[in-house]
């Protein structure tokens, strides 16, 4: 039997239609296995209590990161390995990056990860840093981005914004979109009422992030979206979740 069975496989191999056929069958099976199931159901991302599409600030602050091409040097995945864990944080989750688009998972790391970067460092160091890499971190080879300390934030326009991404797919609500412009500047303004930004966006930091109030600049973006970074789920709460009972 087991004789019978080896001389038929080796009669398919050397039979290259028939080998090619039986091949386009087995793959054509397990696609549909696997692709099928993806019709039944809403999303394939689980949703993580915290995530929340980002602040017009945090917003306007990811363009610039991409239009600087940060993405090029940093990713934002932190990979599920020992070593990773280790010196980043809690492995990243789908859900951290389902309002992003694109996101920014990056495949190269010239300079370190920054999926949870938010915190670690104050927002003086990272204006210091911006401005001139070598200053803070001697061997870096990062080039200097001073001149977003000296740009105004273009702030007109930014509901547009949240309009496309909406249509993307992105949950901003009509108020969000209508009130984007006020939302951006409260949270650069301590003084400001943000009763309604909070509301809007759970766990928004405000503050004067580039040390100017005098001015809305590119640099306060940028902070503020990279201080948010990594802050928006609660890992300790999860953790204590996934603890057997």
């Amino acid at each position: 039997m087991a004789t019978r069975i080896v001389d038929q496989h080796k009669r398919i191999e050397r039979n290259v239609t028939v080998l090619a056929i039986l091949a386009f069958i087995a793959v054509a099976i397990g696609g549909i296995v696997e692709i099928a199931p993806l019709f039944w159901i809403d999303s394939t991302v689980e949703k993580v209590d915290g995530v929340r599409p980002h602040t017009p600030l945090e917003l306007a602050g990811r363009d610039i990161y991409v239009r600087e091409g940060c993405y090029s040097c940093h990713s934002q995945q932190v990979r599920p390995f020992r070593d990773e864990v280790e010196r980043y944080g809690h492995y990243s989750l789908a859900a951290e990056s389902m309002y992003d688009h694109p996101f920014q998972w990056g495949s190269k790391r010239t300079g370190p990860d920054l999926a949870r970067v938010g915190g670690r460092y104050s927002d003086e160091w990272h204006v210091q840093h911006l401005k001139d890499p070598r200053a803070v971190v001697p061997e870096s080879v990062m080039p200097p981005y001073a001149f977003l300390a000296e740009r105004p934030l273009a702030v007109k326009g930014i509901g547009d914004h949240l309009t496309a991404l909406r249509r993307a797919g992105v949950p901003y609500s009509d108020d969000a979109v209508r009130n984007a412009e006020t939302d951006l500047l409260a949270q650069v303004d301590p003084d400001a009422d943000h009763d309604d930004l909070l509301k809007r966006y759970p766990r928004a930091q405000v503050r004067d992030f580039d040390g100017n109030p005098d001015a809305v600049t590119e640099m306060d973006a940028l902070v503020a979206y990279l201080q948010m970074l990594g802050t928006l789920v609660d890992f300790d709460a999860a953790k204590a979740q996934e603890q057997p009972r």
